[in-house]
This record gives structure tokens, sequence and C-alpha cells, in this order.
């Protein structure tokens, strides 16, 4: 087993295992060029440039599993068997389903790509396209491993699990997307309220003067304003990328992949939280405008405002807690 491991190579696959792999190389090309306008044009996406790195990483992470199946049916250490015939009923059912996603996923593909060659860059075109990509990347790896590379049919089970070691570099790409307006503005709102309404009940429970105006509290030294760059929403994008790939790459169960997840995203609103409170606890007792005044660090220099250096330490603490998690 080890030996017809090891000596697997691309030369191995069939013609139209071949002819797929170029496909979906061509598509993914095509998303990273759309998506790479979003990436420098917006900061809250800037991470995007590290997906497409990140997204080859745990492919090659995965290579040797992936391997495995096509070569022996199963994963690493475990002897294949020839398995279920293809024919079954419960595998053709999942035949036309991946079929199905194939065409849809080609569909929204073909619409974002027209949009997007039509009106250029905008949200709907790039979620469509991410959303395609996503569809057929899936559908193709199961619909083209019915097969060992030995010939012998690989069982609906090892299909399944063959298909789910590619979720990731398939999914992350919805994320590096920019969200519809409509849905991101919904976002943007109900997390700016939140955070408005928490800090002026902490500070109005522990004593402290203050008065709330819509997203305006009003302090004895001025007044803050919460802004939509305060809501959060960066930072649990961000932080649910971080979380995706180290549920990814060090969690093999999927319950703690979407419990790590979860966590990302709660950690995300918690230190944006715990950031808010703290800048409007410096503008009450140094004034609104000591926000932007900036921090001088021997040997350092300017490192930034206040507003600005909190915001990125928060979000290396969120993805310290995340790796500690």
């Amino acid at each position: 087993v080890s030996e017809s491991t090891q000596a697997f190579s691309f030369k191995n696959l069939a013609r139209d295992q071949t002819v797929a792999i170029g496909m979906l190389l061509g598509f993914a090309l095509y998303m990273i060029w759309d998506q790479f306008y979003w990436w420098g044009a917006r900061e809250d996406y800037s991470f995007g440039y590290l997906v497409p790195l990140f997204a080859t990483y745990v492919i090659y992470d995965r290579w040797p599993v992936i391997r495995s199946y096509l070569v022996n049916g199963d994963a690493p250490g475990v002897e294949g068997a020839p398995g279920a015939p293809a024919a079954s009923g419960l595998a053709q059912l999942f035949e036309w389903v991946a079929y199905a996603v194939f065409l849809g996923g080609l569909g929204l593909f073909a619409i974002g790509a027209l949009l997007r060659s039509v009106t250029g860059p905008q949200n709907p075109a790039s979620l469509a396209i991410a959303a395609g990509f996503s569809g057929l990347l899936l559908s193709v790896v199961f619909i083209m491993t019915k097969e060992r590379v030995d010939g012998q049919p690989m069982s609906l089970k090892s299909r399944l699990m063959l298909t789910g070691l590619f979720m990731f570099p398939a999914v992350i790409w919805l994320i590096s997307a920019p969200m519809v307006s409509v849905v991101e503005k919904q976002i943007r709102v109900f997390l700016l309220t939140k955070v408005t309404i928490v800090v002026f009940n902490i500070f109005d429970i522990i004593g402290y003067e203050i008065e709330r105006e819509g997203n305006v509290l009003i302090l004895p030294e001025g007044q803050v304003g919460v802004e939509e760059a305060c809501s959060g929403i960066r930072s649990l994008t961000a932080c649910l990328f971080a979380g995706s790939f180290l549920a990814s790459v060090f969690l093999n169960r999927f319950w703690k992949k979407l419990l790590l997840v979860g966590a990302a995203m709660v950690f995300a609103v918690l230190t944006n939280m715990i950031r808010s409170l703290f800048l409007t606890l410096w503008a009450y007792h140094y004034g609104s405008e000591a926000l932007d005044e900036h921090w001088v660090l021997p040997l350092m220099g300017d490192i930034g405002s206040v507003h600005d250096v909190t915001g990125f330490a928060i979000l290396g603490f969120t993805c310290v807690g995340l790796i500690l998690f």
C-alpha cells in the first residue's frame, strides 16, 4: 500500500480528471483577479491577500491524505476496498445532487463574471463568483472520484470524506469576497447599536455621568460618536477567516471546527466591546480629542493614534486567544 501511494503522480489521473483540475485552476485565477480589487480598495478585506496562500497550504498539508484516497480508496493506514458500486441507489442520489450543484455553481459563476465585465467590480458579482467557485470545486471533486487511480470503484463514504477535505479551499472565498451591501449594512447597524447600548449601560451602572443620543455618547469632556468602523465588522470578518484557517489546519473533528469558528466570532465581538469601553473611558478622562492623539514610544517613534493602536492590539489579542483556544 505504501509503495503504491508513494508512486502516485498526476500522470495516474484520467484525462477528464486532468481537464477538470485545469478548469478549476482557471476559475480560481479569475476569482482571485476579481477579488484582488477589494483586497486593495478596502482595509477590512486586506486579509484577502493571504487567502490564496492559505488555501494552497491547506491542500498541500492534506495532500498525503488526498493521495491515499485516490490510490487506496481510504485514509492513510486503512487498507482500501473496492467499496459499494457507484451505481447504488444512495450513490446515484448523491451523483444527481453533485451534478445539480455543478450546474448551479457554473450558472452563478457565469452571472457574476457577466456582471463584472459589464459594470466593473461590485459586491453581488464578486459574491456570485465566489459562491459559484465553491459549488464547482466541491461538486467536481465528488464527480471525478468515482474510481481510484487503478480503476477500482471508490465507496460513497470515501468520496464524501475526500470532498470534505476541500471544504476550506472552497468556502473560504466567501469570506474574502465583500458581502452584499444591504446585508453588510444591516450587520453594521446591528453591531453598532449593540456596542453603543452596552457601553452606555456599563458606564451608567458604575456611576459615570453619561448621556446617549442615538450612536453618540455625550461625556462631560465632549462627546464620542460610535462610527461604523467601531461596529466590529472588520474584526469579525478577519477573525472569522483566522478561526476558519486554524480550525482547518489544527482540528480534525467537525464539531471542534464549528466550535472554533463560533468562538472566533464571539471573541471578535467581545474584544471590540472591550476596545469601545476603553476608548470611551479614555475620552471621559482626557477629552474626546485625545482619541486622535498619537502615541510616541522610545525606539519606536510614532505608532499611531489611540483609536488605531487599540484596534490593531485587539485584533492581535483575539488571534492569540484563538490560537491558545
